[in-house]
């Protein structure tokens, strides 16, 4: 069993099970799409509540695992090297997880980058913009009178959404017959897009089919739906 006290964010959230991977989130996307791989692969895994409403985020024992302040993030204590190993970014921890697990990726270079580089189309478009939406839809952007804001993130998630919408076609997935930690990363975010922020209306998600197939397929799967409610919120 290695030894997780160099880390100061267990002084904070002890570990009950040490010899397993030490999930620190929130099941928001960002925390769904690392709570889904957890559960599909079978890793063994202990989650820990890191709440927003207490400032959770902003302790200094979660900064000392990310200094970014966000979730998820994980310890690994069995990491690349025979130790513990600590690592954030859903992202990035989902490209870990994978290799971990030798699932949920393709074993073929070109597959394996391809399904990459749909995951940072999710990091660095999907997730900004719809959060973006988020805001100005729904919490204290919406008091702006001036919607010229919220107008340009929705038609950037609608131009997003178009996309997806046409990469998916005629496949069951985003890289095709096989689900991957692209569709995990992607589809959280779909999901909280018409779901939380209340914005399907908004940005038009009826135009585009095989993005709500998708969804549906994906909702439905029996690890995502555990996932939902990993960690259970107080």
């Amino acid at each position: 069993m290695n030894e997780l006290s160099a880390f100061p964010i267990t002084a904070r959230w002890p570990a009950q099970h040490p010899d397993r991977i030490q999930l620190y989130s929130l099941p928001t996307p960002n925390g769904v799409k690392v709570s889904a791989m957890l559960e599909e692969t079978g890793l063994p895994y202990e989650p820990h509540l890191v709440s927003f409403e207490n400032n959770d985020q902003m302790s200094p024992e979660f900064l000392s695992l990310n200094p970014n302040n966000k979730i998820p993030a994980i310890i690994d204590p069995n990491g690349p090297a025979g130790r513990p190993f600590g690592l954030f970014e859903s992202g990035a921890i989902l490209i870990y997880l994978a290799d971990k697990a030798g699932q949920f990726i393709p074993q073929d270079a070109e597959g394996r980058y391809e399904t990459i580089q749909w995951v940072m189309f999710q990091m660095g478009g999907i997730g900004p913009m719809f959060g973006q939406v988020g805001f100005f839809h729904k919490f204290a952007g919406k008091e702006y009178e001036d919607k010229r804001p919220r107008d340009r993130y929705v038609a950037e998630s609608r131009r997003l959404l178009g996309v997806l919408e046409q990469r998916l076609a005629g496949r069951a997935w985003i890289m095709g017959d096989a689900y991957t930690i692209a569709d995990m990363a992607t589809f959280p975010w779909v999901r909280n897009l018409g779901g939380f922020y209340e914005a399907g209306d908004l940005v038009g998600i009826q135009d585009f089919p095989n993005v709500r197939r998708v969804l549906d397929a994906f909702v439905a799967r029996p690890a995502v739906q555990r996932a939902l409610d990993i960690p259970k919120r107080s």
